[in-house]
């Protein structure tokens, strides 16, 4: 089912809501993550419509979300230029993910540096073979196409990078498709693994470059970046970039790394 499908039950009203559309979003025991961010997104933003763009958000996983949820939302302050609203899903009884988001006016520019593009940029999503994700996670296969964005593969410095995009386009807002995919990478550590095991993001802060964000026919630049693993868990740096190379949004993520 479709990420339209996903959303169209959101009303902005708090209580009980049916994700009739969860199944096709799972990631073992929970959905995707970016899925369950753009929920709470998707409940802020029509609970209270006359926000400012996003800017930035702060996303706790907390515990496995289904079908049957309960959302809220709430304005915990309202600045000159600065809305912060804290947004949750309940499930089961209990606390799923609670998100702290940041919208702001734009205003008038003093700092002016531009966001780093990827090094080296890789070619277009056309010049890679598309990746067989048939025996991936099934919401991949069902909702991406992915591309491989590097020439390498197997153990080695711990970076991951990919093209992706939604076989559904043209249906989410740009900072809704950002929210979705910014969490769709493996992490970097994924190429320092010894041994096979499962990996879950426990959390992830993600800060928007721009409030309208292009690309040419839906492809996004994906990277996660390992800053160190060990112990279990691993501090990853994430990035997107459009296919001009232009950064969209940052980030960074705790992983925990299991096996």
């Amino acid at each position: 089912m479709s990420v339209s499908e996903l959303i169209e039950p959101i009303t902005g009203k708090s209580g009980a809501v049916s994700l009739s559309a969860a199944s096709s979003w799972r990631q073992g025991r929970t959905m995707y993550g970016g899925a369950t961010a753009l929920i709470a997104y998707t409940h802020a933003i029509r609970a209270f419509p006359d926000l400012p763009p996003l800017r930035a958000a702060q996303i706790g996983f907390v515990a496995p979300v289904s079908e049957e949820v309960e959302l809220t939302a709430q304005i915990m302050r309202q600045g000159r230029n600065v809305i912060q609203v804290r947004s949750e899903i309940h499930c089961d009884g209990g606390l799923a993910l609670t998100a702290f988001m940041l919208f702001g006016t734009e205003r008038e520019p003093n700092a002016l540096y531009p966001g780093s593009p990827p090094q080296p940029m890789p070619g277009p999503p056309e010049s890679y073979e598309e990746m067989d994700l048939g025996k991936s996670l099934t919401f991949l296969s069902h909702n991406y196409e992915m591309r491989k964005a590097q020439d390498v593969s197997g153990p080695g410095e711990p970076i991951v990078r990919r093209w992706f995009r939604l076989k559904e386009r043209n249906v989410l807002d740009p900072i809704s498709t950002i929210i979705l995919l910014g969490d769709t990478m493996p992490p970097g550590a994924m190429r320092t693994l010894q041994r096979r095991g499962p990996i879950s993001s426990i959390n992830w802060s993600i800060n928007l470059l721009d409030p309208a964000p292009t690309t040419r026919d839906g492809w996004w630049l994906g990277e996660t970046r390992s800053d160190g693993a060990d112990h279990g868990y691993s501090s990853e740096r994430l990035s997107m970039w459009n296919t001009d190379g232009v950064q969209a949004a940052s980030g960074l993520q705790s992983v925990a790394i299991f096996g």
